[in-house]
C-alpha cells in the first residue's frame, strides 16, 4: 500500500535526510498529521497526569477538563505553529533552527534536543520491556524482576526496539501508515480498558469535590503543558515538511491541537475521575503496575498490550524525529544509519537501568527533565523568529560552511544564542533539581511561588521571546540563489 506525499511508498526505505524536500514530493495533507499526532499521545500511561492534578493540586473535575484543554491541547498548539515552519522551509526542526541561531549557534539546542528524545525514548523502551515482563510472568509464569530474568529481559528490549527501528528506520511514509491504522488497535484497546476503569469512580463523591482556587489551575495548566506538547513542539517540522503548499497555517495548527489534544484531554480527565478519594495512581512509582490493580484479572492481557501499543506508537515518532536531529549535529551517515544509531544508545541504556542501576524512574526522569528548560527557551525563539520569516535558503541550510548566509558571526547568531543562554539561566534559577532521594541542584529562586510550583520553564519561555523579540527578531534574508524558492 503506497502513501502519495513523500516520493517514496510505505514499506520502502525513506532516503531523504535533512536536506530540505522538494516542492513535487510536497503532497501531504493535514489529516495525516492529525493521525500521527493521535497515535504519539494514545497511551493510557497519560492518566497519572490527570491523577496529580487531583491529588495534589485538589481540583475539581470541571477545573481538570480546562487545564486539560488549555495545558495540554494549547502547547500541542504550539507544536502546530512550529509545523508552519516545516511547510515553509521544507526541512526538519533543528535544521530549520540553523537560520535562527547560525551553523555553529544551533549546535548547543540541537544537542539539547538530542539528548530529550533519547532520554524519553529510553524510558518508553524500559516501561515497554517491564510491560512485557508482567505479560509473560502471565502467561507463562516467568518472574517479573527483570534482574530475576536478564535474557529474558534483553529479548524484550530488542523486542521494542525492533519494532520501533521497523517503523522509524523505514521512515515518513511508513510511519504515516502504521501510526494511522495502529491508532484503531490500540486505540478500541484503550476504550476498553478505560470503560472497565469508569466503573471504579465514585461518581457521588466527583461531584462533591469543591473547586480549587484560581491559582491551582494556572499551575495545573502549566504543569501540563510541559508534561506534554513542549516536549514534542522541536518535532513539529519534522512530519510537516511534507504537507502541501495548500495547507493553511490554521490547519496544521489544528492537526497537531486536535490530534494530541483529542486522547490526552480524555486520559486527563479519567486519571483526574480515578484520583477522586483515591491518590495511589498519583502516587504510584510505577503506574503500570498502579492502573493493572484498579482492573479485574482478566483485563490485564488486554490493558497490557494497551499499554505497549501506546509505548511503541510514541517512540515510533520519537526515533525518527532523533534521527534527523542526530543528522542535524554534522554527522556524515544516512538517515537510516542515523536511527540504528539512536536505537543502540537507547538498548544500551535500557539494558544498564534494568539490570545494573539500583533506581531508575526518579533520578532518570529528573535528568530528562532538565532539558524542559533550554528547550522551551528554543521554542520561544524559534516561534518569534517565525512570525517574520516567511523563507529560509534550502542551499544555505545545508551549507555549514563560512559561505552560508545563516554563519552570521563565527557561525552564530549572537541575538538568538544570548537569548537562549540567558533564559536557561533565569530558568535554572527557578528550579530545584533531584530526586526523593537526592537533591542535585537548587536554584536560587526556587523557593519562591514560581520556583515551588514547578513554573520555571514559565519565565524561560517569557524571557527567551521577549527579548528576542525586543532585539528585534528574525532576519529574513532572501539572497539570491538558484534554485531557491520562496514557500
Amino acid at each position: 500500500m503506497s502513501t502519495p506525499n513523500t516520493g517514496h511508498s510505505a514499506g520502502q526505505l525513506e532516503t531523504r535526510g535533512i536536506e530540505p524536500v522538494p516542492e513535487n514530493e510536497c503532497r501531504g495533507n493535514p489529516l495525516q498529521l492529525f493521525w500521527v499526532w493521535f497515535a504519539a499521545n494514545i497511551s493510557i500511561l497519560g492518566l497519572p497526569l490527570g491523577a496529580t492534578l487531583v491529588a495534589f493540586h485538589q481540583l475539581a473535575i470541571w477545573q481538570v477538563i480546562i487545564v486539560a484543554l488549555i495545558g495540554a491541547a494549547g502547547s500541542f498548539a504550539v507544536v502546530g505553529i512550529i509545523s508552519i515552519a516545516g511547510r515553509r522551509g521544507r526541512a526538519p526542526s533543528l535544521t530549520l533552527s540553523r537560520a535562527v541561531f547560525g551553523v555553529r549557534g544551533n549546535i548547543g539546542p540541537t544537542l539539547v534536543s538530542l539528548m530529550s528524545r533519547l532520554g524519553w525514548e529510553t524510558v518508553n523502551t524500559t516501561t515497554a520491556a517491564f510491560v512485557l515482563l508482567a505479560l509473560s510472568a502471565i502467561v507463562f509464569g516467568s518472574p517479573t524482576e527483570a534482574k530475576h530474568a536478564p535474557l529474558l529481559t534483553l529479548l524484550f528490549i530488542a523486542i521494542f526496539t525492533l519494532l520501533t527501528l521497523s517503523v522509524s528506520g523505514l521512515g515518513h511514509a511508513t510511519l504515516l501508515l502504521i501510526q494511522k491504522w495502529a491508532t484503531y488497535v490500540f486505540g478500541a484497546l484503550n476504550l476498553l480498558v478505560a470503560g472497565f476503569l469508569c466503573a471504579t469512580i465514585d461518581w457521588q463523591l466527583v461531584f462533591n469535590v469543591q473547586s480549587a482556587p484560581l491559582s491551582a489551575v494556572i499551575i495545573g495548566i502549566g504543569i501540563m503543558a510541559a508534561g506534554t506538547g513542549i516536549g514534542w513542539a522541536n518535532a513539529g517540522a519534522d512530519m510537516s515538511r511534507y504537507q502541501h503548499r495548500s495547507v493553511s497555517a490554521k490547519q496544521l495548527v489544528a492537526s497537531a491541537a486536535c490530534g494530541a489534544g483529542i486522547p490526552l484531554v480524555l486520559l486527563i480527565t479519567l486519571g483526574g475521575l480515578l484520583s477522586v478519594g483515591n491518590h495511589d495512581l498519583a502516587s504510584a512509582t510505577d503506574p503500570i503496575a498502579a492502573i493493572r490493580n484498579m482492573l479485574p484479572a482478566w483485563m490485564a492481557v488486554p490493558y497490557l498490550l494497551s499499554a505497549f501499543g501506546g509505548l511503541l506508537l510514541s517512540n515510533h515518532l520519537s526515533v525518527y524525529s532523533a534521527g534527523l536531529t542526530t543528522l542535524t549535529l554534522g554527522i556524515n551517515i544516512k538517515r537510516v544509519q542515523a536511527v540504528v544509531v539512536d536505537i543502540v544508545a537507547i538498548f544500551a541504556g535500557s539494558t544498564y537501568f534494568m539490570l545494573y542501576a539500583d533506581s531508575f524512574y526518579a533520578p532518570f526522569i529528573t535528568f530528562i527533565s532538565l532539558t524542559a528548560i533550554p528547550i522551551t527557551a528554543w521554542v520561544a525563539i524559534f516561534v518569534v523568529d517565525l512570525i517574520h520569516r516567511h523563507y529560509y535558503s534550502p542551499t544555505d541550510l545545508m551549507n555549514i560552511s563560512r559561505s552560508s548566509c545563516y554563519w552570521y558571526t563565527g557561525g552564530i547568531e549572537w541575538r538568538a544564542l544570548g537569548c537562549w543562554a540567558l533564559a536557561l539561566v533565569l530558568g535554572f534559577c527557578f528550579t530545584q533539581v533531584g530526586s526523593s532521594d537526592t537533591t542535585w541542584f537548587v536554584g536560587p529562586l526556587a523557593d519562591s511561588w514560581l520556583g515551588h510550583n514547578g513554573l520555571g520553564w514559565v519565565v524561560t519561555f517569557v524571557v527567551a521571546g521577549g527579548l528576542y523579540a525586543l532585539l528585534g527578531g528574525a532576519k529574513d534574508r532572501r539572497p539570491g540563489i538558484s534554485g531557491s524558492t520562496h514557500v
